[in-house]
């Protein structure tokens, strides 16, 4: 089968998502299932997907094709049919859970506790796991809580610097395989920053 790219590359960017309608397309478990398979390994047909996460070709094929409608994925070029292989459009997605239009904060939430379902689920399964793993790796695996004080400005401010520290490590290992050292490996990072109280009131 070839992958020949009759297309131009995937975008390097991560894709924002601001409408309801959209954000209520990606509420179903096998559309994220596919979504996290392409962006790990890269293109691959419906019937790899299915391989991969558990679901029949079928499945798979319709769930493309309903990710390829809201501009998720392209056809990467070569196969027909069920083998023809499929590629993500952009090196993610990003949302805010908060919005003006209550339909959309309502899809939104939807959508963010799913993935963060699967997220901690694949935490748990590291936690259940981890001994299997060599001893450096369990050493280097992040399991750790801050609790420091802010101020919303200092908050947006944090989530700033962070994004503009990952991001490019993100991106270049992304879009470009070559760049991933032999001895690297899919790690998932999970950052959560929430208030505990809430702000004083103003006078």
């Amino acid at each position: 089968m070839s992958l020949e790219r009759t297309q131009p590359e995937p975008s390097s960017e991560v894709r924002e998502i601001t409408d309801a309608r959209t954000l209520r397309a990606l509420t179903h478990p096998v559309r994220i299932a596919l979504i996290e398979t392409l962006i790990l390994q890269g293109a691959m047909t419906a019937t790899e997907a299915a391989e991969e996460i558990g679901e029949s070709p079928t499945t798979c094929s319709f769930h493309l094709r309903q990710l390829a409608k809201y501009g998720f994925v392209e056809e990467a070029g070569g196969g027909k049919g069920r083998a023809r292989p499929w590629r993500m459009t952009s090196i993610g997605m990003s949302f805010s859970s908060v919005h003006d239009e209550v339909e959309t904060e309502l899809a939104a939430g939807a959508l963010s506790r799913l993935l963060r379902e699967r997220q901690l689920d694949r935490y748990r399964t590291w936690l259940e796991t981890r001994t299997t793993y060599p001893k450096r790796w369990r050493k280097a695996a992040l399991d750790t809580e801050w609790v420091l004080y802010l101020t919303v400005e200092e908050l947006e401010e944090l989530e700033k610097e962070l994004t503009q520290l990952l991001l490019p490590r993100v991106r270049e290992r992304l879009t470009d395989p070559s760049k991933r050292p032999a001895s690297s490996v899919p790690v998932e990072l999970l950052l959560f920053a929430y208030p505990v109280a809430l702000p004083p009131a103003k006078d």
